[in-house]
């Protein structure tokens, strides 16, 4: 089980702005700024998000590598992902596939694709059987 990622960003402002208008649809709501000064040294500031009290998404400035990184994020239903998507796109996203089921995956498989501001792949997906 993965227990969080740190993605590097080339503007942290625009990119906390996106996030938190994508994420918002799929309950990801809580956010933290970790001051790196705080950790071992040459540990970066960090920007979270998660929800439930649990932070897993994390932005970091730095040398962006764009589509070296495909993030897929929970959605809990095909509502969330439609939604997601539409908040993705309203705040600077490219489509990278519109959602729609994925029946190459699996039937049950309903997922959007977008690419972030800094072009990291990002997929809003619902998986009938996982819920």
């Amino acid at each position: 089980m993965l227990d969080h990622i740190f993605i590097s960003v080339s503007d942290l402002t625009r990119s906390v702005a996106f996030y938190t208008a994508a994420l918002a649809p799929l309950g990801i709501r809580d956010r933290v700024d970790y001051d790196g000064a705080n950790g071992p040294p040459g540990h970066p500031d960090l920007k979270g998000f998660g929800c439930g009290g649990r932070i897993f998404f994390w932005l970091r400035e730095g040398v962006v590598e764009g589509r070296a990184a495909h993030v897929g994020f929970v959605a809990g239903s095909q509502a969330e992902v439609n939604a997601a998507y539409a908040a993705a796109m309203a705040a600077g996203a490219s489509d990278n596939g519109p959602p729609a089921a994925r029946p190459y995956y699996d039937a049950r498989y309903y997922a959007a694709n977008v690419l972030d501001p800094d072009g990291y792949s990002l997929e809003f997906v619902y998986k009938e059987w996982q819920h």
